[in-house]
């Protein structure tokens, strides 16, 4: 894979980094699909190759598209398969430190919460979910909530917005596994609605002495 940046999109500095970039590869085309559109076999072996996987350098794949295949094949010695030189575009998603973001809270537990951001899944440590020392969880209603304002509270289906603290790539059995956690023991950041009450009571003015 020798992948070339082309086109880089205009970030949106709340939904994550997004760039198409054009990548160079070979399909192998066994006898069995001989009879097919071409187009159509490198198409679907491309969504199936990188669609969804990560790469350390590139970010994650969400799309694959303009498809571009070389209809000269190759024959390898005692290989009865053609191989056919293939170019195209991806749309990757890439998480960048310090950068903020927002997305739907889609699961919590005692130990923190997992947001959606984009084409992946973050993770918000249980210490950092709010600027308060201490952060309670309650088990019955799968949320979190503030030692000192217990009306503070977050869960599940809730929009929040954090900044990414930490980006790691982990190699498994089946691939390359991207961990991202964040923050939200910042001024505005955390759920959307203490931002916007926030924002409400900052440019609300201010009574002059003796009014």
């Amino acid at each position: 894979m020798r992948p070339m940046m082309q086109g880089l999109n205009k970030p949106n500095p709340c939904r994550g980094v997004f760039r198409v970039i054009t990548v160079e590869d070979y399909i192998r085309v066994p006898p069995s699909v001989f009879n097919e559109p071409i187009d159509k076999i490198a198409y679907e072996q491309l969504r199936s190759n990188y669609e969804g996987k990560v790469d350390r350098e590139l970010g994650v794949f969400i799309a694959v598209f303009d498809v571009k295949v070389d209809k000269r094949g190759v024959i390898v010695y005692g290989d009865g398969a053609t191989y056919h030189k293939v170019s195209f575009k991806a749309l990757v998603f890439v998480p960048l430190i310090n950068e903020i973001v927002e997305g739907d809270v889609v699961d919590v537990k005692e130990y923190g919460a997992h947001v959606r951001i984009g084409a992946l899944t973050a993770f918000i440590h249980r210490s950092q979910v709010m600027d308060e020392n201490v952060v309670l969880f309650d088990r019955q209603s799968g949320v979190f909530m503030g030692e000192k304002n217990r009306q503070k509270k977050v869960g599940r289906g809730d929009v929040v917005r954090a900044r990414i603290v930490g980006v790691s790539y982990v190699s498994t059995a089946n691939g390359i596994r991207l961990n991202v956690s964040m923050t939200m023991r910042q001024p505005f950041l955390g759920k959307i609605e203490w931002i916007e009450e926030a924002t409400k009571a900052k440019k609300k003015p201010q009574s002059k002495p003796g009014q």
